[in-house]
């Protein structure tokens, strides 16, 4: 990824090499947000943003290669215009109801006395060696904890003593052609997908806090087409799943019960929704847009919420019905997070506290510098995390990549003394 000064590469080469590049690709709308490393903090600071109306996807899957290639050009193109620069790879992410989770172990012998990162890396090999579904690919293999010749809650064995590394994962798998789609609409526009991660896996790196996180927490990532669970426990996830309603619904609710446009159905709940019929002024009216050339009517704005209530209660009822049959209800002490575009709405956390009987927060990022719009906006969660993760494996190549250019300098130093 980095170029050495000097050796076949330029500062611009290496600047431009330095970019972390965000694409969310969702069925609401795509995102882009481009940000670099700060030498001097080592935060994240956003150099670009970009997003628009996403047309190519319906529940989180890809239905229409042209629209959704269409969408990601347009962003990108926005995104390289505010930050001046040419973007060549993203970090981008995936959901749906086709994401599949579960738990796996896997056992190996140390190979010598102090367990290495080649130890680890085959009990992972092992853990994820599971029989799954020919149309499913693994997506991810997340480590719960590490067991050291039966000596249990290991979080990272490397340098320690042992005979006998067992792993317990969870594996993330997605639909093998939803991943390839994803894959297809970046490089039509020219672009190299680095990698792809699950949405609510992005989304927690951005919001959940590593107390959270030990203790229990259930986050709710609510996006236009999908609303998506994940459950930590330990400081470990413990359980993943895609519902294939969320934002969407409500919208199409408010459309058919008020006989209005999809368009004037969402500009409807952004502006007036509640979630909560008892937050709303009863004495307050909002204009209801009419269909095609039929007049506007005025209602009363706890209709509106009555519409927008009910969706939301069947949401969590929803959500809630699965923590009860994993057994998870009580194990969150952290409680829930909600994030994502739809779960600003107002009034939503005051519900899911009634239903859940849990506390609940909005989940708002806290670990990008930039305008407050983007860099706290929960909207933006899901790419933001994505830029975390894009940080973490920049990180990761710099650190694998230095020795290699210790020992290249060496080498050439002994060269040239010996031709001395």
């Amino acid at each position: 990824m980095f170029s050495e000064f000097g050796v076949g590469g330029t500062m611009a080469q290496d600047e431009e090499s330095a970019l972390l590049v965000a694409l969310d690709i969702g069925t609401s709308k795509v995102a882009c947000l481009v940000a670099q490393m700060s030498p001097d903090s080592g935060q994240l600071e956003l150099l670009g943003h970009a997003a628009c109306a996403s047309r190519g996807l319906k529940r989180g899957v890809v239905v229409n290669i042209e629209a959704t290639t269409h969408a990601i050009e347009r962003v990108l193109e926005q995104a390289e215009l505010m930050a001046g620069c040419q973007i060549h790879s993203v970090y981008t992410s995936i959901s749906g109801s086709h994401i599949r989770g579960m738990n796996s172990n896997g056992v190996v012998a140390v190979r010598d006395q102090d367990i290495a990162q080649v130890d680890i890396h085959q009990v992972m090999e092992a853990a994820q060696a599971i029989a799954i579904p020919a149309d499913q690919r693994v997506l991810h293999v997340l480590p719960q904890e590490f067991c050291v010749d039966g000596q249990a809650g290991i979080r990272d064995p490397r340098g320690m003593s042992g005979v006998r590394l067992e792993a317990n994962v969870h594996v993330v798998t997605c639909a093998a052609n939803a991943a390839q789609n994803v894959q297809k609409c970046v490089e039509r526009c020219g672009i190299h997908l680095a990698d792809l991660m699950l949405s609510p896996v992005a989304t927690a790196s951005a919001v959940l806090a590593d107390d959270e996180k030990d203790l229990g927490v259930c986050l709710l990532d609510i996006g236009g087409g999908t609303l998506d669970l994940l459950i930590f426990t330990g400081g470990a996830i413990q359980h993943a799943l895609s519902f294939p309603v969320s934002g969407d619904q409500v919208t199409n609710d408010i459309a058919m019960a008020l006989r209005t446009p999809i368009a004037s159905a969402e500009a409807l709940k952004l502006e007036a929704g509640s979630a909560q019929v008892s937050a709303v002024d009863t004495d307050a009216v909002v204009e209801v847009p009419g269909v095609a050339e039929r007049p506007s009517r005025r209602i009363a704005s706890t209709a509106l919420a009555e519409v927008i209530q009910a969706r939301y209660v069947e949401l969590f009822e929803m959500v809630a019905e699965e923590l009860k049959r994993t057994g998870m209800m009580d194990y969150l002490p952290g409680g829930v997070v909600m994030s994502g575009g739809a779960a600003q709405m107002r009034g939503a956390c005051a519900l899911a506290e009634d239903i859940f009987g849990l506390p609940v927060r909005l989940g708002l990022p806290q670990r990008l510098q930039g305008p407050e719009d983007i860099a706290r906006n929960p909207a933006f969660a899901t790419a933001i995390g994505l830029l975390m993760h894009g940080a973490e494996q920049q990180r990761h190549e710099v650190g694998r990549r230095r020795p290699e250019r210790f020992r290249g300098m060496f080498q050439r130093v002994r060269r040239w003394v010996g031709k001395g």
